[in-house]
């Protein structure tokens, strides 16, 4: 991956910034390792767990009607794990002591995983021939929502329809 290089240069900014991280891992949301600096821990193995999590935190998401998933936080009596959206196809998953600030580990996760995501998500993008508008410059508009009306019934029975020439 082209992309692997720059995002182990954002995992090096991170820790500067977080020095209390034990741990960066870049995955697809398939559970495939995109760039890791993880000692101590196997990153494919770590990029199938956030993969496992994240199917079943986008599921909570979806069936309470919070929206797109955003981030995962786990505490354990070591340490926190965090997982953050980086872009559309994959997640930022972040180790660090349990002495962390929590708030400066959201901030900073936050920040790196719209990095990340801008990283992969450039690379993924498909190479377009023609000039077309861009998605990210209009909002996207929700679908209309259908509902059905009674039909009186038919009294021509030889009536046309529009597929009929």
């Amino acid at each position: 991956m082209a992309a692997e290089a720059p995002i182990l240069d954002e995992f090096r900014r991170l820790r500067a910034r977080v020095p209390q991280l034990t741990g960066a891992l870049a995955a697809g949301v398939d559970g495939l390792v995109l760039a890791h600096d993880t000692p101590g821990v196997e990153p494919d193995g770590l990029a199938a767990l956030t993969a496992a999590a994240l199917g079943v935190a986008v599921r909570v998401t979806d069936a309470t009607a919070r929206g797109d998933f955003r981030e995962l936080l786990m505490r354990g009596t070591e340490g926190y794990v965090a997982t953050y959206a980086a872009g559309r196809t994959a997640v930022l998953t972040l180790l660090a002591q349990d002495g962390v600030n929590v708030g400066r580990l959201h901030l900073e996760g936050r920040r790196a995983g719209a990095r990340i995501g801008e990283l992969v998500d450039a690379e993924a993008a498909p190479v377009r021939r023609t000039p077309a508008k861009s998605a990210a410059k209009e909002p996207a508009k929700p679908m209309p929502t259908r509902t059905r009306t009674a039909r009186a019934a038919r009294t021509n029975t030889n009536a046309r329809t529009t597929t009929e020439g």
